[in-house]
């Protein structure tokens, strides 16, 4: 017998956090040289539409992931939009439900059809497999997500897509500071697109990266951002306005400039979790093949009701009453969203569905010390165990 909300309101006295822990509180890093390079746009009069901050901005991160073109865009969501209508996309995108809905709104957004995918149990990403069950005579592409900074069996999917002859990308808004066999996950398939927004690993306050090998690619999505301008007065096509500001640009620059010590925080976090967790029943914490490949911007946990005695919606009431705002990242799954949940026949997800149901996302960052990460786990540990001491009671 599984104990009630009401019986788990068990740790009373004051919050364990006198002030909230957040997950997703923006890293902000050198706070002088931001605003050294936003007051050295403000001197050059140039606040968009392509000035040197962007241009650095974009030049910095090709550096970091090895000489890929990327193309910066005001956000993430309208950064995939472009990358599909730039690949020519029509008919129906295979894609998770296990992301973020923006994911799959891009997708609709440019009036293509979603079709949802289930996920690997081991990386909780759509894999070759997972794809495969769902492609159909009118599946025009598939959009992979590297949720939380995972990743799937990459190279199965590329060759998929090569043998079906589909573009292949990917929603790598967590992705930054990711590799997998030395490659940066940014670097997979046809293009991917890196979230700059302020929750991010690293930001430019809002914003996004299209990443692509294909420099052909990246000057029809540099054109297509720009409202399908090629030079001062001349239009070549279609386009949109997802530049950039220089602001934004200058943010990013600073990011980048601490994204190894924001990398560095988040290990010690994780290993803080893993350490604080440890042994705790029915509580695993989701593991990373190398936590040195990834960023570990998100530590999630998984909650077994039956045996830690507490379901994971019970344990994140305990959390945030002790002021632990822990977030069920991508709750309820976009399959379950409008405007998707109506779709017949409804998609069969029995991984995601698992997934949706048992994961939690913790608090970490540079806001979080690997002191408040081994808090965060003790007060896990004590409402499992108070959860099984009740549960006693109420046998007993």
């Amino acid at each position: 017998m599984k104990a009630t909300a009401a019986d788990l309101a068990l740790l009373g006295g004051a919050p364990a956090f006198a002030e909230p822990l957040h997950v997703g509180r923006p890293n902000v890093g050198d706070r002088e040289a931001i605003l050294r390079e936003i007051g050295e746009a403000l001197d050059d009069r140039w606040l968009s539409n392509n000035g040197e901050k962007l241009l650095a901005f974009e030049a910095r991160l090709s550096e970091r992931l090895g000489g890929l073109h990327c193309v910066a865009t005001c956000n993430a969501t309208l950064g995939l939009q472009i990358a599909m209508r730039a690949l020519e996309v029509e008919g129906e995108v295979v894609l998770p439900s296990l992301t973020f809905v923006a994911t799959a709104h891009a997708v609709g957004w440019e009036r293509l059809t979603p079709v949802f995918a289930d996920v690997e149990p081991a990386s909780l990403c759509m894999g070759p497999a997972e794809a495969e069950a769902v492609i159909g005579a009118d599946t025009g592409a598939l959009l992979g997500v590297h949720l939380w900074g995972r990743s799937a069996d990459l190279p199965g999917l590329e060759r998929l897509a090569r043998e079906r002859e589909l573009p292949l990308v990917f929603d790598a808004a967590h992705a930054l500071g990711c590799s997998r066999d030395g490659r940066p996950l940014a670097g997979f398939g046809d293009a991917a697109v890196i979230s700059f927004h302020a929750t991010k690993v690293a930001n430019s306050f809002e914003g996004g990266v299209v990443v692509t090998a294909d420099a052909d690619l990246a000057e029809r999505v540099a054109t297509m951002r720009n409202f399908g301008f090629v030079d001062e007065d001349e239009v070549v096509g279609l386009g949109t306005n997802a530049k950039l500001s220089e602001a934004g640009a200058a943010m990013g620059l600073a990011s980048l400039d601490a994204l190894d010590g924001f990398i560095a925080a988040n290990r010690r976090n994780y290993a803080a979790y893993a350490e604080a967790l440890a042994g705790i029943p029915g509580v695993s914490l989701l593991p990373f093949d190398d936590p040195g490949a990834v960023n570990c911007h998100h530590i999630s946990i998984e909650v077994d009701a039956e045996a830690a005695g507490i379901d994971r919606d019970q344990l994140r009431a305990v959390l945030v009453a002790e002021n632990v705002l822990a977030r069920r990242y991508f709750h309820p799954g976009c399959h379950r969203t409008a405007p998707y949940e109506d779709r017949r026949p409804r998609p069969t997800l029995p991984v995601t569905e698992r997934a949706l149901a048992r994961t939690l996302s913790l608090p970490t960052g540079t806001a979080v010390t690997p002191a408040d990460a081994g808090a965060v786990g003790t007060v896990v540990r004590v409402g499992v165990a108070e959860a099984a001491a009740v549960r006693r009671r109420l046998e007993g």
